[in-house]
């Protein structure tokens, strides 16, 4: 049963490791600083990571007030397929219980859901987090060798010549793949609501855009069971502590 869930603060070591292995991506957000692991008959089946955003300050004004230590952005989750239906949202919600309880600064949290590639945030909405963005892709480039790159990466990689390593890309074929990005808010702090500089969009805007895709098949209907990934984040002092999975987050 998913209320037999454990979520544990983990090694970062041991969290890139089972990411690598298990989200859609293969990639770690190197960002990350706060490593939890989800365990069911103390194997792990899951990870989520939080960690500052790569561009926090275009973020923070989201809401408004934010000192820059007051949000975390989820960067990663990925689980196996082995965990019971439900999991996944009951385990995040743990996890955010966790970081209200032992960093009651950390009034907020971000993450984006990849309706280009995974999915349009199935998890999420599962877990209380509210929608505030519906946007066709514009930071994940499609390279001629079929590969994806975020354009951040991109525009921070200079190339011999002195260009953009993003300007070099573009001339050879580089695109914008092909889906949305999705952004959703959970309010640690429920204060923090009320100073939401943005518009919070009912779900539904999901199917008006178009925008809905499950485990990387374009507009399919979301179960909360499915798999995703996040991205946003702090760097904690103090070591947390497990908790069982409960109904209540």
């Amino acid at each position: 049963s998913a209320k037999e869930l454990r979520v544990v603060p983990i090694a970062g070591d041991v969290a890139r490791a089972f990411v690598k292995k298990h989200h859609y991506s293969g990639k770690v957000a190197n960002n990350s600083s706060l490593h939890f692991g989800v365990f069911l008959n103390a194997r792990l089946h899951g990870v989520m990571q939080f960690g500052p955003p790569l561009d926090k300050s275009r973020l923070i004004g989201l809401v408004s007030g934010t000192k820059w230590g007051d949000m975390l952005e989820l960067n990663r989750m990925a689980f196996d397929d082995e965990l019971p239906r439900n999991s996944e949202s009951r385990a995040i919600s743990v996890a955010l219980r966790l970081i209200r309880k032992r960093y009651p600064s950390i009034e907020w949290i971000v993450s984006f859901a990849d309706g280009t590639q995974c999915g349009d945030g199935a998890i999420y909405r599962a877990s209380g987090f509210v929608l505030t963005a519906v946007r066709p892709n514009t930071t994940l480039m499609k390279m001629p060798d079929g590969s994806v790159i975020a354009n951040t990466t991109l525009n921070t990689r200079v190339m011999p010549d002195g260009r953009s390593a993003m300007s070099h890309a573009r001339e050879n074929g580089a695109v914008p793949l092909s889906g949305y990005q999705l952004r959703y808010l959970f309010f640690l702090n429920p204060l923090a609501r009320d100073r939401l500089t943005c518009s919070i969009l009912p779900f539904s805007e999901i199917d008006r855009a178009g925008a809905r895709m499950y485990k990387g098949i374009r507009g399919e209907n979301n179960s909360p069971g499915g798999t995703t990934t996040g991205e946003g984040g702090v760097t904690p002092t103090s070591p947390l502590h497990s908790e069982k999975v409960t109904d209540h987050a």
